[in-house]
């Protein structure tokens, strides 16, 4: 079993397994953005996208505390990569 996990296609599979995760991951905080601030220019939704997965996972947990859309301009002017 050791000698199939370290083949190149099951290395492969693996990569498109965490790809894809992590791009539901990302399209889900998107959601959760524009229905808690509203619609995003494209300039804000280019800074979202540009995020590290972490920064993204810690944005979308901030997300929970914003009270107007000026929060996520405040959130990415302090946390840019």
């Amino acid at each position: 079993m050791a000698v199939l996990r370290e083949s190149p296609w099951y290395q492969e599979i693996l990569r498109e397994g965490e790809l894809r995760a992590e791009q539901k991951e990302r399209s889900l905080i998107l959601r959760m953005i524009v229905r808690k601030v509203g619609e995003l220019t494209p300039e804000t939704l280019a800074q979202i996208e540009a995020l590290p997965i972490d920064q993204l996972e810690a944005l979308g947990e901030d997300l929970l505390d914003f009270n107007q859309p000026a929060d996520l301009t405040l959130w990415l002017q302090r946390n840019q990569p």
